[in-house]
């Protein structure tokens, strides 16, 4: 799957090159076409990286940006032997927090009173 691999041609934090290889155009053609298929799948973890990326990198790059990312799975699938297990939408209780106590704290620097209470329970990881 070569050509999806960027590599970094830098010197003395001087970054001279990170243009991916054109690669096996048939390989390239098959990420491309799953990354497009996984971004359009509602609920998935691929929609979501596909959305942080796309205001900032326009919507091909964010499609080769997923293509890449899975290709990185399927080659830890195919070389580990590991198990794929679709995280979803759902984040995890303390990346939850984080981002509340973030939150807060710029609303306190807009000089609001801000008090953290859960509406709900964080949502328990489930495990397969």
């Amino acid at each position: 799957m070569g050509g999806n691999l960027p590599r970094t041609n830098e010197s003395a934090e001087e970054n001279h090159s990170s243009r991916s290889a054109k690669g096996n155009r048939y390989a390239r053609r098959l990420l491309t076409e799953a990354a497009n298929a996984a971004v359009k799948t509602k609920g998935s973890h691929w929609q979501v990286v596909f959305r942080r990326l796309l205001p900032r990198l326009g919507y091909q790059q964010a499609v080769w940006a997923v293509a890449h990312r899975l290709c990185r799975v399927v080659w830890k699938i195919l070389h580990d032997k590991v198990r794929y297990v679709e995280q979803g939408v759902n984040r995890d209780p303390k990346a939850r927090s984080n981002r509340a106590r973030t939150l807060a704290r710029a609303l306190r620097q807009l000089g609001y009173s801000v008090e953290l209470t859960p509406l709900t329970p964080a949502p328990a990881p489930t495990s397969p």
